[in-house]
C-alpha cells in the first residue's frame, strides 16, 4: 500500500474541496493517505510515498505567501527524486501561478505525476473529477 500525503492550504474552501477529492481518489485507489497544513516540513518527506500540494493563486498570481510559499520553499531541496502532483484554484489571471509552481516543483528535481489540476473559483464537478484522478494517479 502507498502512503500520500496531502498538503494544503485553502482561504476559502476551494482549495480545500479539491484535496478532499484527490484524498478520495487516492483511497479509493488504495493509498493510505494523510492530510497536513502548513506544518508539513522535510523531515516528513520520507514518510510517504507521493505528495499532493495543493495551494490557490494570491495576488500577482502568487502561491499563498504568509504560510504556504515558505513551507513549499523550505522543502524544495529535498525534492529531488519525490512522486508530487499539484492542484489549487484561483479566481483571475490564466494560471500563470501554476505553471511557474510546476517549474519549481521540476527544477528541484521533483517528478510531476499527472497534470496539474486548476479549478476556476469554486471547483465544479469535472475539476473534483481531475482532483480524484490526481490522487489516484499518486496512488499508483
Amino acid at each position: 500500500m502507498s502512503k500520500v500525503a496531502v498538503v494544503f492550504w485553502s482561504g476559502t474552501g476551494n482549495t480545500e474541496a479539491m484535496a478532499k477529492a484527490v484524498e478520495e481518489g487516492a483511497k479509493n485507489a488504495g493509498a493510505e493517505v494523510t492530510e497536513f497544513g502548513c506544518e508539513f516540513t522535510a523531515e516528513n518527506l520520507k514518510d510517504f510515498d507521493a505528495i499532493a500540494f495543493g495551494c490557490p493563486a494570491m495576488g500577482a498570481e502568487v502561491l499563498e505567501e504568509g504560510e504556504f510559499d515558505p513551507m513549499f520553499t523550505s522543502l524544495e531541496s529535498s525534492l529531488g527524486g519525490k512522486k508530487i502532483a499539484l492542484f489549487g484554484s484561483y479566481g483571475w489571471g490564466d494560471g500563470q501561478w501554476m505553471r511557474d509552481w510546476e517549474e519549481r516543483a521540476e527544477s528541484a528535481g521533483a517528478m510531476l505525476q499527472t497534470e496539474s489540476v486548476m479549478a476556476n473559483e469554486e471547483p465544479d464537478d469535472a475539476a473534483l473529477g481531475e482532483c480524484r484522478a490526481l490522487g489516484a494517479a499518486l496512488a499508483a
